[in-house]
């Protein structure tokens, strides 16, 4: 138990930290208000709240205009092979990898997508070997939520030639096992997918969809898929708060 007068700020967002993560105050429910906080730790509301200031620049909590604080905290999800797997995708349902995974954790996973065709990226046509500069992929953007909270920023890109008049181009989570378990379905399965994972700031337009501050990092995630004659059939943009996150991975050593 505290001691009435003896906490400074960071030890008492130390102490909430600890209970957010402990479960104390759990994922995607309302936060007690300041003023509880102040007596329960016996402080003043100017600590505690510089104590919730140092939270939500974490990312622990986020602070919501008139409806009080959420715990935006996350047990970070494992990234690793393993998660493509057929099994991991499509396990009870799932409308892919993070469904399963945000399930596992006790949240509900949630989508938000929009489709349409578009000129790609120079760097997503030059992996998809497509002409530059032209309308020829289709793009499913997702904004994926876990109870709420956002989670990730995806966007799907295949070339046009194979997604066009697809269930790719339905604008809602109605794929089982998500977009691999959809190419498989279409004639090109995937054997095989490279990843380039870089850490940066957000953009403003980032921060903002995932709310959280401009000053986190990111996790930048550009995932390609190809089939076994080496075709790549898929590119997906991933971008997600870097402590969401734990990157795994296993490779051959000479």
């Amino acid at each position: 138990m505290s001691q009435p007068g003896k906490l400074g700020f960071r030890q008492i967002a130390s102490q909430i930290r600890q209970e957010i993560v402990n479960g104390v105050y759990p994922p995607a429910t309302v936060f007690p208000a300041e003023p509880v906080l102040a007596e329960k730790y016996g402080a003043s509301r100017s600590l505690v709240n510089r104590a919730m200031q140092v939270l939500a620049a974490e990312g622990m909590i986020r602070p919501r205009q008139g409806r009080g604080t959420l715990v935006t905290y996350i047990p970070p999800m494992l990234h690793s092979p393993a998660r493509y797997s057929r099994e991991a995708r499509e396990g009870g349902q799932a409308r892919g990898a993070f469904d399963a995974e945000v399930r596992a954790i006790g949240l509900e996973p949630q989508h938000e997508i929009t489709t349409e065709r578009a000129v790609p990226p120079d760097d997503v046509a030059d992996a998809l070997g497509l002409p530059p500069g032209e309308e020829n992929a289709l793009v499913r953007r997702r904004r994926l939520l876990a109870s709420s909270i956002p989670v990730r920023l995806n966007a799907s890109w295949f070339p046009l030639s194979i997604a066009e008049g697809t269930v790719l181009e339905e604008a809602g989570p109605v794929i089982v096992g998500g977009v691999k378990s959809a190419l498989a379905e279409l004639g090109y399965p995937q054997t095989e997918a490279t990843e380039r994972i870089i850490v940066r700031p957000p953009t403003d337009a980032e921060a903002e969809a995932l709310e959280i501050s401009p000053e986190r990092t990111v996790l930048d995630i550009f995932h390609v898929g190809k089939t076994a004659d080496q075709r790549a059939v898929e590119v997906t943009t991933t971008v997600t708060p870097a402590h969401y996150l734990v990157i795994e991975n296993s490779f051959p050593l000479a």
